[in-house]
Formats: C-alpha cells, structure tokens, sequence
C-alpha cells in the first residue's frame, strides 16, 4: 500500500477526521485491491523474456543451421512452435495469471513467424514478403481473443500496418491498394471495443487509442493511386473524422495525453491546412470522380457527416467549433478552388486564422494552458508560412512577430491573473 495514503490516514485519525475502525477499513480495501490486481511491471518483464528467449533460440539455431540435416532442420523449425502451444495450453488450462498469458502468447506469436519462414527456406516454398506476413498475421490473430492478449494485439496492429505498407507502398512489386487491411483491422476491433469499455482509462488503452490512429495515417497513402491531387482531401477527411472522435465523451473525458484521436486529428488538420495555404499549391491538375481515391473520399466524407450528425443527435456539441466542420467547408472548397486558386488561397488563410482563434477560446475557456499555447502557436505557424511566400518588407514581417510574440505574453498572462483570482474566490468562500 502507499505509504503516502498511510500517512494521510494517521492524520486524519489524529485529528479526529475518521475514526480508527475507518482507517482500518479503508487500508483493508487497498490492500485486497492491490493483491488482486496484477504487477504490470511483471508482465512488461515477462513478454520482454519471452521475446529475447525466442530470439536467442533463433540466433543459436541459425549459427549451426547449414551443418543440420533437412530433417533436423524441419524439427527445429517446428520445435519453437510445439512448446509455445504448451506453454499457452498450461495457461488456459491451469487459468494462470495475466502475465503468463501475456508471456507464452507473445513467444507463440514469434514462433509462428520463425516456423513459417524456416519451413519456407527448408523445401524452397516460392513467396515474397507480403504473403509471408500475411500468413503470418492470419495464424497469430486468433491468440488475441483465445488469450484476451494486449501484447498479442498490439504485435498484430504492427504486422497489419507492416503488410498495407509493403503491399501500397513497396518497391519490389506492384503497388496496390491493400484493401485485406481493412478487413485484418477490423478483427481486432473487437478486442479493443472489450478494453474501451471495461478499461477505458487503463495505460494499455491509452497505447491503442495512439497506435490505431497511427496505423491508418500510415496506411491511407498506399489507397492513392494515381490521383494524388485527392490525397490531400483524403488525409484531411481522415484526421477530421479522427477529431470528431476524440470530441465523444468516450475519449473527451480522459485526459488530453490518452486522447490519440483527438490530437492527431487536431495536428493532422493544422499540418494538412498549413500546407495548403501557400499560392502554389492550389495550382494542382483537375481529377475525375471516377476513380478510387474519390469512392474512398466519399467513405469518409460520409461517416465524417454521419458522426457529425450523430453528435448532435446526442447533444454532445456544445458551441461552434471549427475544427469539427471543417471537412464540409474544405469538400467543397477543394472541388472549386482548383478552378480559381487566388480564392482557394485566400479562404484557407482564413481558414487557418480561424482554427487559431478557437484553439485559443477553448484553452481560455478550460484554463489550458496547453491548448490555448498550442492555438497561438497555429498563428505563429501561418505567419511563419507568409514570410516566405509574400513580398511584404521586413519592417512588417518583424511587426508580425513582435505581435505574435506580444500575444503569446499577454495572453498567458491574462490567463494566469484569472486563474489566481478564482482560485483566491475559491478560498474565499469556502
């Protein structure tokens, strides 16, 4: 038990706040709560084992492998499998801790990846990258659920990206679109549905609230062919429905650092805009809506509507917020800005400007200071981009930044004479 809270006890017992039998009461609970609940640091320890295990049996096999017979070799290849199923087994069966699930399903997974790839050099099976980490991936995804694996999970969300990487973006053969990404993410949606709702402020929920927005960040690239002009639609869908996500109570009520969707859609917005404020890029080649970058624009600006909606119908909305409707004032500014890109420009600055400005109102109005730096930073950033591609002198661009510079102090300023006055309030009454 924390000594800490011990310590808060012995206060509260010595003047008379609780009683004894209280104290005692409240250290009996946090001790059976402690003993229930698993060492996280163990399990940490445990998938680190089982993974430098299973690649130092790796490493002394592939020292000696030439001078094995292809018998011998076949029954090393398959031996690390064996006693990974074993050591799962022994896990379900005996109903062992967190730790040993996590443990034998992180060094079964592995097993299965060496197993497929030294069968396949063993009897000279034909493949290319893609295959084998799709095999690979389809034999290890049941042992998410079979073992209620957050370790497992997570080594498969790397695999699943690795394999649209490979697939959309690889050199070695022809590109496509890896459209059996959609369907391999979707198993484990599941799984992490299960941890949102029995676990939602828990750390290992806060690590894949990070890495499914990141996944599809790096993966929507590969689904643009030849229309790139689209790309930047696409991206900006994306990180809006990303946003609107993070605006849920699911995820607004955590705290801003577990919130993945909330920033990167947040980020992913400024960046997409920033970029698209400059003069040149609006000078971009026109594009036909029968293609697959726009089915994949429509998917998104469609459940982007669809959650807006949804937002509303619950009364989760509260005020205007910008960044929540920007996809529907940017779908169609990007159809027509291409026809005329001074006007193309011109609303984007403003839009940016906009962004800015409500970034700052809602840090003002939660006394963030985070948040309402992060806003005057998005200013800083649009005068940064104006300094480079504008003719203005540089007596004004040095007004600019003394101004911003001005505004950053006093802002902050303002904000904390506010927050010491309610605190002071707040004495006061009480």
């Amino acid at each position: 038990m924390n000594s800490k809270l011990i310590n808060e006890l012995s206060d509260l017992v010595n003047n008379d706040i609780i009683s004894q039998e209280v104290a005692s009461k409240i250290e009996e609970y946090y001790h059976s709560k402690q003993q229930n609940t698993p060492n996280k640091l163990f399990t940490v320890f445990g998938v680190l084992g089982s993974l430098l295990v299973g690649l130092g049996i790796i490493l002394i096999l592939a020292h000696n492998w030439d001078d094995f017979a292809r018998t011998t070799k076949t029954i090393f290849a398959f031996l690390p499998l064996v006693i990974g199923q074993c050591f799962v087994a022994f896990s379900i069966l005996k109903r062992k801790s967190n730790t040993w699930k996590e443990a034998s399903g992180t060094f079964l997974f592995f097993a299965i990846g060496s197993s497929i790839a030294l069968v396949s050099q063993i009897y000279n099976i034909p493949g290319n990258l893609s295959t084998y980490v799709l095999t690979w991936i389809v034999l290890s995804l049941p042992l998410v659920y079979l073992l209620k694996s957050n370790s497992v999970a997570i080594l498969n969300i790397i695999c699943i990206t690795y394999y649209a990487f490979e697939v959309g973006y690889g050199f070695a053969t022809f590109n496509q679109a890896p459209w059996l990404y959609l369907v391999l993410i979707a198993l484990l949606i599941p799984h992490y549905l299960q941890l949102l709702k029995h676990k939602n402020t828990s750390n290992i929920t806060s690590i894949f609230n990070w890495l499914f927005p990141l996944s599809f960040t790096i993966v929507l690239g590969a689904f643009v062919d030849h229309l790139s002009e689209l790309g930047f639609l696409m991206y900006l869908l994306l990180f809006s429905l990303f946003y609107n996500l993070g605006k849920t109570p699911l995820f607004e009520n955590q705290k801003l650092r577990r919130n993945g969707y909330l920033i990167f859609g947040s980020l992913g917005i400024v960046i997409m805009i920033l970029t698209m404020s400059f003069d040149s890029f609006w000078y971009l080649e026109q594009f036909f809506l029968n293609a697959q970058e726009s089915y994949v624009s429509i998917v998104l600006f469609i459940t982007n509507l669809g959650l807006l909606a949804y937002l509303y119908s619950k009364r989760w909305i509260k005020g205007f917020n910008v960044f929540q409707h920007l996809f529907i004032l940017f779908t169609i500014l990007y159809i027509f800005g291409l026809n005329i890109p001074v006007f193309g420009t011109i609303i984007v600055n403003l839009i940016v400007l906009a962004l800015g400005i409500t970034t700052i109102k809602i840090g003002a109005d939660k006394f963030h200071f985070g948040i309402l730096n992060y806003g005057l930073l998005i200013i800083t950033a649009l005068v940064v981009c104006r300094f480079f591609d504008t003719n203005m002198s540089f007596v004004i661009r040095g007004l600019l930044f003394v101004s911003v510079g001005l505004g950053f102090f006093f802002t902050n300023y303002i904000m904390l004479k506010k927050q010491k006055s309610k605190v002071e309030s707040l004495k006061t009454n009480s």
